[in-house]
């Protein structure tokens, strides 16, 4: 899962919101000197991410990937679900999703003093191009992709996957429709044990 989904998934916590966000960033026993909830929201993360990687329909997606981009195509399809997500939010939420990266954006201005460095770095970046609803599109993800594979060194090769969207667009949609009820499933039980 990629931004969209890993902040959708922490529930209506800002905190725990911001905490699932930014922890990529965030390595071995870091998280300790975070708030309670940012705390929580990066468990939340990992967790998440430990449940997708083991997930047979995850792997299913990024078989059709592992030829051409190896290693990358766990993130690639991460991006993938995110857009079929954003294009399907209507069924995952009342809140508009303009309304909600909307409410993100000021999230993270309004607690600025505890993110990274890293974040604080992206920011900008992300709140000017709109990162979150830019997923919705093809021709979005088209550009995430490309500033994705930017930050490889253009070595990943992840500029063309929108090629494999495009082909596998039904497949994709399929799998992740069947994936993500799984995986909210998850997410509420594990949020009450973090």
């Amino acid at each position: 899962m990629n931004f969209l989904a890993h902040i959708y998934l922490s529930g209506d916590n800002e905190l725990m919101k911001i905490g699932n966000f930014m922890a990529d960033g965030i390595r071995g026993k870091q998280f300790e000197s975070f708030p309670d909830d940012v705390r929580r929201g990066i468990l939340l993360h990992r967790a998440i991410d430990t449940f997708t990687d083991a997930h047979p329909i995850w792997r299913e997606s990024t078989k059709k990937l592992h030829q051409r981009y190896h290693h990358y195509a766990g993130v690639i399809v991460d991006v993938f679900y995110d857009h079929f997500l954003s294009k399907n939010w209507t069924l995952y939420s009342s809140e508009t999703l303009e309304s909600f990266t909307d409410n993100f954006y000021r999230s993270l201005i309004a607690h600025y003093d505890i993110l990274t460095e890293k974040t604080k770095a992206m920011m900008p970046y992300m709140i000017r191009r709109n990162w979150l609803l830019s997923y919705r599109t093809l021709q979005g993800m088209e550009r995430i992709l490309t500033q994705m594979d930017h930050r490889t060194g253009d070595k990943s090769n992840m500029r063309f996957a929108h090629l494999e969207l495009r082909e596998h667009y039904a497949v994709f949609e399929q799998e992740f429709t069947r994936y993500f009820p799984e995986l909210q499933r998850f997410c509420a039980e594990k949020k009450q044990t973090l």
